[in-house]
């Protein structure tokens, strides 16, 4: 049973501070980075390890370095919403952060996330080839901008 009060969607934010947010995939894991106050997201790293030791021996120099207050990892599910693998991968990947490291961690809807990462990097310019470098910390950038978005919106 998930712990609805720690990995909620969209639950509420600490007020300042820096997050990191996670693009998980089972090869690789989009990294960005933003700061709660100025609600702007940026693209930071990919984690290209398999070996989930390794992958979280990356994230913990992240960590270390960026000093997060809070974690945000996008979660996948299909068009309509309902869960898939992935999206069991995703809560279990999110659990693991929290019990690790001791952050809020918040699961956030990235439905279209890599669509429009793509999109994004089209537009300025970078050819598909080397899109693959850099497509899912652009992901995990569109997951931390609008999980910020969101909790700036009116209400």
């Amino acid at each position: 049973m998930q712990n609805q009060q720690h990995l909620a969607l969209d639950a509420e934010r600490p007020l300042v501070g820096t997050v990191l947010a996670f693009d998980f995939g089972e090869k690789r894991i989009g990294v960005a980075v933003g700061d709660i106050v100025l609600g702007l997201a940026h693209p930071l790293i990919t984690v290209s390890e398999e070996i989930t030791k390794r992958r979280f021996d990356n994230i913990a120099k992240l960590i270390e370095e960026w000093k997060p207050v809070q974690l945000v990892v996008g979660l996948p599910t299909h068009v309509d919403g309902t869960d898939h693998e992935l999206t069991r991968l995703c809560r279990q990947f999110a659990r693991r952060l929290e019990g690790r490291f001791g952050i809020n961690t918040r699961l956030v809807d990235e439905r279209y996330t890599s669509i429009v990462a793509r999109v994004t990097l089209q537009e300025a310019g970078i050819k598909r080839k080397k899109q693959k470098l850099v497509l899912d910390q652009v992901a995990a950038q569109q997951i931390l901008q609008s999980y910020f978005d969101r909790q700036n919106a009116p209400t």
